[in-house]
């Protein structure tokens, strides 16, 4: 497996426009990125070594930003349309500037480096984020 980010996982660089520009004005507010992904076969999702240490370090990184995982769960198929993932993952953060400020976080640097690494397919959707964790 190689840690080259893959086409499949990189940035929209005009939605990361639109997240730097609420983050830096004064209606920054909480979001929610829902994450669809799909892991390389090497990583053996959902019970291989290699993705539970990209879990373990994505737990730890989050709260470095104020973040925290709402729910991950294994996507068993779908009703409509043709978009194979292996799972769903939302995260809540208190604003769009924490999700910003993750990569320069403590820990960043292995969380991404075990993502390049898993992730084969990602398409991440911002969503509000108003309502906080329920727990």
């Amino acid at each position: 497996m190689t840690e080259k980010t893959p086409e499949a996982v990189r940035r929209n660089d005009e939605e990361l426009a639109k997240i730097k520009a609420i983050a830096e004005s004064d209606f920054d507010r909480p979001v929610v990125m829902l994450n669809l992904n799909r892991y390389q076969p090497g990583s053996n999702y959902p019970f291989g070594a290699l993705y539970l240490e990209y879990m373990d370090a994505l737990d730890r990184l989050l709260p470095e930003v104020g973040a925290r995982v709402l729910w991950r769960s294994q996507a068993h198929g779908q009703i409509v349309g043709e978009q194979l993932i292996d799972e769903v993952l939302a995260v809540w953060y208190p604003s769009h500037a924490a999700f910003i400020a993750m990569p320069q976080a403590a820990g960043a640097k292995e969380s991404y480096r075990l993502r390049a690494v898993c992730v084969a397919f990602a398409v991440i959707h911002r969503c509000d984020g108003d309502i906080p964790p329920l727990s």
